[in-house]
């Protein structure tokens, strides 16, 4: 026998089973903001890409000096840089021809705290 349910919803508020409060809820505007962060960082090159520029002195690296490491072309480095920067992980600053991208502390604390 098949029992059909209703789907009608009853204007009885029931408490929440677990104790999770509003409050302490993520926003929709705050999860779509760390989404996007961590949509940045869920790439392998970019990864390594962050790394490469931590481990650097003064934590900057020039474009010419990432390709090599990755085995990627430079404009694919560039995209993926690109990525990084509008995220907010890095910084570039053009140098004559080339960029220089350096590491943005507030923003990798704040992929950090996600965590926390």
């Amino acid at each position: 026998m098949l029992t059909v349910m209703s789907t009608a919803t009853s204007s009885v508020s029931a408490p929440a089973c677990c104790g999770i409060t509003p409050e302490l809820a993520l926003s929709r505007e705050e999860a779509e903001r760390t989404a996007a962060l961590l949509k940045a960082v869920a790439d392998p090159t970019r990864l390594q890409l962050l790394a490469l520029i931590r481990d650097s002195e003064g934590a900057e690296a020039c474009v010419c000096d990432l390709t090599a490491p990755i085995g990627l072309s430079q404009p694919t480095i560039s995209h993926h840089l690109k990525v990084l920067t509008e995220a907010g992980l890095l910084r570039r600053e053009k140098r004559g021809t080339w960029a220089w991208f350096a590491l943005v502390p507030e923003r990798l604390d704040d992929l950090a705290a996600i965590f926390r």
